[in-house]
């Protein structure tokens, strides 16, 4: 998937380990939306992600907290691993990235999300959670 969803939020999985990175990920694909991120909140609740599009660096100026980082092509296959990143620390840029999917700190261990991975995208419906 390439393009900006239609749905307002998004399950991703780990295929290598079948463990959940995130339950329910937001789509901020806009400029706006980027932008602003995660500014404002106090936390990243467990099951929640961000997925920024396109997006090859992320960084943490006037962050509350630490998120973990996983970049990813447009096939979804794993380029770099930021896990944690914290406030006011600067991602590398990562060079074929596309997006950068951001999730609570210790998300990337519990889903065991090594680079080289892919991660499977589905559509929650309001009826499946």
């Amino acid at each position: 998937m390439s393009t900006r969803p239609a749905a307002t939020a998004w399950e991703l999985t780990v295929v290598r380990t079948q463990h959940l990175l995130a339950s329910r990920a937001v789509w901020a694909g806009s400029l706006r939306a980027r932008m602003v991120g995660l500014l404002g909140r106090a936390d990243l609740s467990e099951g929640e992600g961000l997925i920024l599009a396109p997006c090859q660096a992320v960084h943490m100026w006037f962050m509350r907290f630490a998120i973990d980082v996983v970049f990813v092509d447009r096939a979804w296959r794993v380029l770099a691993l930021c896990a944690p990143l914290r406030p006011w620390q600067c991602s590398s840029w990562v060079r074929g990235a596309w997006a950068a999917v951001e999730v609570p700190t210790g998300s990337v261990a519990q889903a065991q999300v090594a680079v080289g991975d892919t991660l499977l995208i589905r559509p929650v419906t309001e009826g499946s959670r």
